[in-house]
Order: C-alpha cells, then structure tokens, then sequence
C-alpha cells in the first residue's frame, strides 16, 4: 500500500470528535488495507462530508446516498455494535 497515501487518510481520520476519530480511524487500520480499490477510493470520499452527517449516518439516524458508502458504514456499526 502507498504509504503517502494512508499518511494523508490517517490525517483526514481525525474529525471533530474523538468518537469519529476512533470509529474512521479504526476502519482504516483495519479493513482499510483488505478493502479493494473502489471501496478505499469510497472510504477516501466519504471523508469529504461533514461531520453531523457521518454522525447521524453511524448513530442510524439517517442513511448516506451511496450503497458503497452505507457499506463502509453498515461495517463500523457492526463492528462497534451500533
């Protein structure tokens, strides 16, 4: 893996609260690495939306507009058991 790469996704893992911090940070180091190209490159995209999104997205409040995106987060709910 591009080391740059997961520098600059590390970076962009730290949101505003430490709750997201762990919950996007966690998911890299841990299925970040097996995902395949489309689903890092969604993980890279949904790290462009704001904050009060992701959060109603992984508390189940509401749901994102793409299926790859409700993957990545369907994945840290159960991880987390959310």
């Amino acid at each position: 893996m591009d080391e740059a790469r997961l520098k600059r996704l590390r970076w962009r893992t730290r949101r505003g609260t430490r709750e997201l911090d762990a919950l996007f940070g966690g998911w890299l180091e841990t299925s970040f690495p097996t995902a395949d190209a489309a689903l890092q490159q969604a993980f890279d995209e949904l790290l462009d939306v704001q904050d009060p999104d992701l959060w109603d997205w992984v508390m189940g409040h509401a749901k994102p507009p793409r299926a790859d995106w409700q993957a990545i987060i369907d994945d840290i709910r159960t991880r987390h058991r959310l």
